[in-house]
Formats: structure tokens, C-alpha cells, sequence
């Protein structure tokens, strides 16, 4: 559990259990372990300003040691490593993930060796550490696993009391002991099956409920909530009233934000799908509402509307609203001012860590008010009198973010390209500072270490090309291989016209079908409809953002319609199997879909 900056303080006394508002839960060995594999499959809550571990660490004396599995309920695709190692040193690295892992279990693993500390999502090795301070971990650890809300909202996000109660779900916990050269398990089969817990009940030879808390944390760990239900551990972060597995509380209606051709409702819990998906519950206060959609969340509600006015402020009313509780929970009435947009200017040009200056405007925090902006991290702003080297934009290296764990930039569906700006202003030593940079899910840039690529204050740019952005966020995310990643600025260039996928942008005036048969090997079939007479284009993109097919198909009707598209026969060339995009654009707006081509 990373708590930078602050000295922990475990409190047993009575009544300082009771001097805090919110209640948490920790599981933890009695046992302590040197060396091993350790293994949990858990799902973890989606909730800004909690989260759910699995880690290890050493119960006892000064000298720190802990290992770390860190869920951040802020992020849908982040998942934090770090090892804490004596003078409370982290070495923390926020690993992208391609999938949301507050929706499903997944397994979970680390090994800690003499050597190395590597991590490992559902089987698959995806980060190590190696290095001076591996060696450093030689104390006993117990495992441990927590939920808890953090009083730092920067790390954490922001807390709202009104996302109570939260639950993290443990479907079992394995433990390998290290058997060099005698194992049968894990890498190099040099592990060995010591025991796994199904959590059916509570072990008590093995397993503690702790009773603590410690500065930085907002909550108290009682034992009430740590709960085993259906083969599960669960482990509940509640208030000091309603304690264990219990849900008594209503959603509540978070915040709403508006798109031209709708509304988004965010809620503080998972809802009834039923209820979420009544037009009676809802009023846009300056439009109709043509249809609702519950996203894959659950939490998140989009309200489609073909005559949304964004030309003035108005309200969305939600007049209720029910739970998955058994029984469900009720929201009453509830009012909130939507949140208009406010469209960026191309080209996009971000002083990241730093005020506007000439044409890039100023850094800010991400978040559903904003239009771009960090998560995590700490800026530096550097003397006027710093040089970039090897740049025009000598202004921008003079402040910079680093230790982030993404940046995020609202613009219109499409394709885009970006230049990310890079300059080492503090390492002198190659080998200090080296990340990974992702963008839209696709590694770019790896391993980078800028120091050993130019030096002290010279610019690093790099321009990503073809980003294809479907929802409506370019998101980069920062992965530490050694020290804090940063960035000085970003320059976001508009390639196309933006289109649409219609799960989140669907128009009454015109209507794109999923392509039948597929996958498909040869001819597939795509069908539309259209209000009003219009002109229609056909283009494929592959999944980089690249145009692999353009066609103008002509003006048609009022109606119903569909096309044969035949990958061969059309583009005159063999496209490789694999998924890509197909859009139709009217003149007024553009949909799009994914299709599946095998040859």
C-alpha cells in the first residue's frame, strides 16, 4: 500500500478505533513468508477514492518491506504495482491493462525473489523489477489484503461518502514457496505449492482480521467487515452505522455531462437495468429523450436525444432511481446541473505542468468538468532561465509533471496524431529514469530513457501517428520501468472528420447496422437508414486509424438501406484478418462499427 510522505502509525487503542467516520476491512496471515509466489483472484470496487490490495509486508520493526497489488477504483484500465523498500522508499509503476478490472475477477500474482520482483496478470508476466534495492527485501511478510479510502485525493481521487458501501470481492488466495531448482510451478518451475485458500469460511489458524489504522487513512479496519458470502471473501468499506456486507443506501446522481446528442448521468453505484433504462425516470429540461442506454459499468447512464440545445445552461432530473440490492434501494428525486462542453481548438497545444503561455494553454487535473488534464503526479516549474536544447518551444521544457499515471483529452471521435514533449531537466546518469508511454491502449514508446537518448535539456519529441479515439477521450497512460515517468507538453493534431460508434452516439436522423455475416470471409452486408435525402460515404479504417477504403455510395432515399461490401473485390487487394472499423458519414454526422474479416 503506497503511502508516500507519511510515517505510519498502527493505532490499537479503543478509542481511536472509534474516532473515525468509515469503517474498512484487512485480512492478513499470522504467518510471515521470505521468498515466494503469491497469487489472489479477486474483483475490485469501482469507486473513485477507494482501493483494493493484495500485497505483503513486514509486521514489525523499522525497517520497511512490502510488496504491492494496488486496484485504484479511479481507474478503468490501470492497475499499480510497487515494492516499499527501508526509508520507505517506493518504486511504484502504474501497469495499463485492457480491460476494466472493477468488472470481472481476474488473478493477480507476484514473486519475490533474491532477484527480482516480477508481476503477473492472469498468468502473464508483465512487469520486474530488478536492482540494488531488491536485495533489500530480505525481512518475513505477512500477506495481506485491504480496502481502505485514502485522504490523498491526488492519488486516489476524490472522495464522496456517498459511494458507500463498497465491497472487494476474493475468490482465493494461493501461496508458493521458492524452490530453486526444485519446483514444478511458475518461472523457471522454481516454485513450489505450499496451500490455497477458497475463502469458505474463515481459517482461523491462518488469518487474522485486523483491528488498526494508520495516518493517511480515512477509515478504521474492524472485524465486522470482512465477510465470507458464496465462497467469497469480501472485504466492505462502509460508514460506522451500517456495517458488513449490507447495502441500505440509494444511488445518487453524481454529476451529468452534455454531447451533442445527449446526455452522460454518472451514479455513485451499479443500477437496476430496468430502472436505468426508463424514460420515465428522467427529464432533460430542454429536450426530449429518444432513447437510454445502461453502459457496461452499470454506473454510467447515456440519455440519446436528437434536438439537445447546448446553447444554455439546463438540468437533468432523475426521479428515480433503484440499486441491485436485494431488496433494492430507491433514489428520490434528484436535479443537477448538466455540464456543458467546451471544444478544444486544434491544434491542441498542453504546457503540461505549467501555466498558459504564447499558444498552449495551462495544465489541469481531468476530471468531469474539464476538457483535458493529468491524473497523479507532482509538477515542476523550472527558472526562466532553463534551455531546452533541440526545440521551438524552449517555454514548454520549463515545467513538466512527472510520477503521473495518465493524461486524458476530450475531442470529437476520429483520428488524430499527437507529439509528446520530453526533456530530462534532473538525472545526469543514463539509466535513472526510463517508462513506457501508451496511447489509446498502444505501446509507443518503451523503455525510454531520455538522459541516455540526448542528455540534460535537450527536447525528446515523439509524434504518435493514426491514434483512432472512439470514445471520445485520447487517453496516454505513463508505466515507470525505473523512477517517475513525466512529460512537458502535448500537441494534438486533428487528421479526419470525427465518426461515431453508435453504442454512445446513436441519431434518430440516421442509423448504422451491425455488418451481416460477422466475422465474414469474403462479402459481408452493412444496412442503414436515413431520415432525410442525403449523400452517403463508406470508409474502413484499420485499427491504427488508417483509411483502407474509401467509396462515395451516392445519394439516397428516405429509408431503410443496405450495401454489399466485399474486401477483395472492392479494394482490389487482400486485407490481413483481423478487426476493423467501417463508418457511413451523411453529411451531418458519421456512425461507426467494428467488423471481424477472416481470409
Amino acid at each position: 500500500m503506497r503511502v508516500s510522505f507519511v510515517v505510519i502509525l498502527l493505532l490499537f487503542a479503543h478509542n481511536f478505533l472509534n474516532a473515525k467516520d468509515f469503517k474498512g476491512a484487512e485480512y492478513r496471515t499470522k504467518q510471515s513468508y521470505t521468498y515466494g509466489r503469491f497469487e489472489a483472484n479477486y474483483k475490485s470496487p469501482y469507486r473513485e477514492g477507494v482501493l483494493a490490495s493484495f500485497f505483503t509486508y513486514h509486521d514489525g520493526g523499522i525497517s520497511w518491506n512490502e510488496i504491492d497489488i494496488e486496484i485504484m477504483g479511479r481507474y478503468d484500465n490501470d492497475v499499480q504495482f510497487n515494492t516499499i523498500t527501508p526509508g520507505q522508499t517506493n518504486h511504484v509503476r502504474h501497469q495499463f491493462v485492457d480491460f476494466n478490472p472493477h468488472l470481472d475477477f481476474h488473478t493477480y500474482a507476484f514473486e519475490w525473489t533474491p532477484d527480482y520482483v516480477a508481476w503477473f496478470i492472469d498468468g502473464e508476466e508483465v512487469y520486474r523489477q530488478t536492482g540494488a534495492h531488491i536485495s533489500t527485501l530480505n525481512l518475513p511478510q505477512k500477506i495481506m489484503m485491504n480496502i481502505w479510502n485514502p485522504v490523498y485525493e491526488n492519488w486516489a481521487g476524490k472522495w464522496n461518502p456517498d459511494i458507500l458501501p463498497s465491497f472487494a470481492y476474493y475468490d482465493w488466495v494461493s501461496y508458493y514457496s521458492y524452490t530453486p531448482g526444485a519446483g514444478s510451478y511458475g518461472t523457471g518451475n522454481n516454485f513450489t505449492h505450499q496451500w490455497t485458500d477458497n475463502f469458505d469460511s474463515w481459517d482461523q489458524s491462518r488469518w487474522d482480521k485486523a483491528t488498526h489504522t494508520f495516518g493517511g487513512n480515512n477509515c478504521d479496519f474492524i472485524r465486522e467487515n470482512a465477510v465470507f458470502n458464496d465462497g467469497k471473501l469480501i472485504l466492505c468499506l462502509t460508514d460506522a452505522v451500517n456495517i458488513g456486507y449490507i447495502d441500505k443506501k440509494a444511488p445518487n446522481l453524481l454529476w451529468a455531462r452534455a454531447y451533442d446528442n445527449g446526455v452522460l448521468a454518472s451514479f455513485t453505484e451499479e443500477l437496476d437495468k430496468l430502472s436505468a433504462e426508463s424514460k420515465s425516470n428522467y427529464i432533460i429540461s430542454n429536450a426530449a429523450i429518444d432513447s437510454i442506454k445502461l453502459l457496461e459499468d452499470e454506473k454510467n447512464v447515456f440519455l440519446y436525444s436528437s434536438n439537445i440545445n447546448l446553447s444554455g445552461g439546463f438540468n437533468l432530473i432523475v426521479l428515480s432511481m433503484k440499486d441491485k440490492a436485494n431488496p433494492p434501494n430507491t433514489m428520490p428525486a434528484r436535479a443537477v446541473p448538466v455540464i456543458l462542453p467546451s471544444a478544444l481548438k486544434f491544434p491542441i497545444k498542453i504546457n503540461i505542468g505549467g501555466q498558459a503561455v504564447n499558444d498552449f494553454i495551462g495544465d489541469t487535473e481531468f476530471k468531469e468538468t474539464t476538457e483535458y488534464g493529468y491524473m497523479d503526479g507532482q509538477n515542476t516549474v523550472f527558472p526562466s532561465s532553463l534551455h531546452t536544447n533541440n526545440t521551438e518551444y524552449d517555454y514548454v521544457y520549463r515545467s513538466e509533471r512527472y510520477g503521473l499515471a495518465a493524461y486524458k483529452i476530450r475531442v470529437p471521435p476520429g483520428s488524430y496524431s499527437a507529439t509528446l514533449m520530453f526533456a530530462e531537466n534532473y538525472f545526469t546518469q543514463t539509466g535513472r529514469r526510463i517508462f513506457d508511454v501508451y496511447v489509446e491502449g498502444k505501446r509507443v514508446i518503451d523503455n525510454l530513457d531520455i538522459f541516455s537518448q540526448l542528455g540534460t535539456n535537450y527536447a525528446y519529441e515523439l509524434k504518435a501517428e493514426n491514434i483512432l479515439c472512439l470514445d471520445g477521450i485520447i487517453d496516454i497512460h505513463f508505466s515507470s520501468e525505473i523512477e517517475n515517468p513525466l512529460i512537458n507538453g502535448i500537441i494534438v493534431e486533428n487528421n479526419t472528420t470525427g465518426f461515431l460508434e453508435e453504442d454512445m452516439n446513436h441519431f434518430n436522423s440516421f442509423a448504422l447496422e451491425q455488418n451481416y455475416p460477422n466475422p465474414f470471409n469474403g462479402a459481408t452486408k452493412i444496412g442503414f437508414s436515413i431520415k432525410e435525402e442525403s449523400a452517403v460515404q463508406l470508409k474502413i479504417f484499420n485499427v491504427t486509424g488508417k483509411i483502407v477504403y474509401s467509396e462515395n455510395l451516392g445519394t439516397f432515399a428516405q429509408g431503410k438501406h443496405e450495401i454489399q461490401w466485399h474486401a477483395k473485390s472492392n479494394l482490389g487487394i487482400s486485407l490481413n484478418s483481423g478487426v476493423y472499423i467501417y463508418s457511413l458519414e451523411n453529411g451531418k454526422h458519421t456512425l461507426a462499427k467494428k467488423l471481424i474479416l477472416l481470409n
